[in-house]
């Protein structure tokens, strides 16, 4: 199937460092926020429109069960559209966690084990070579976030 967008195509390898994943999660959050807005404000017309103009011959039970049955819909789209904003959090985190926090502590830990079999130094002993460092935490994303993955995909396409 092809392509028709002039835009890189999509591989599971581009998310392979934390910032991708950072500039991945904060544009989608963006994206989500604001077509969560747009659902929002289509309910706010409609819940209008329908008070302004309800029906004739409509005897007001019935006006309130075809008001909810209009309004009803929008209102759980908007609610799934905000959970998933929130669910970004989640996808970076545990990114972080699986790819990078977990795999070097087992490496420091590894490390250790390693020395204090060999009896080359204790743990907390002077000399002991210090585990390979995890990185600062990633820093949030500033103006241009919503371009920000996509400009590191192709800045990683053209490397």
């Amino acid at each position: 199937m092809s392509r028709t967008s002039s835009g890189p195509e999509w591989s599971g390898d581009m998310l392979s460092k934390p910032e991708m994943v950072e500039a991945f999660a904060t544009q989608l959050r963006g994206v989500l926020k604001s077509q969560a807005q747009f659902v929002a404000d289509v309910r706010q017309e409609a819940e209008a429109m329908w008070k302004a103009n309800r029906p004739e011959g409509y005897g007001s039970f019935e006006a309130w069960w075809r008001h909810r049955w209009v309004v009803g819909p929008f209102r759980e789209i908007q609610e799934h559209l905000e959970e998933a904003s929130k669910l970004t959090f989640d996808l970076e985190a545990r990114y972080r966690k699986g790819r990078h926090e977990i795999p070097a502590a087992r490496q420091s830990a590894a490390l250790e084990k390693k020395q204090a079999k060999a009896g080359q130094v204790t743990a907390g002993a002077p000399g002991a070579i210090p585990p390979k460092p995890v990185g600062p935490p990633p820093v949030p994303a500033t103006a241009g976030a919503a371009d920000g993955f996509l400009s590191l995909v192709s800045k990683e396409r053209s490397a």
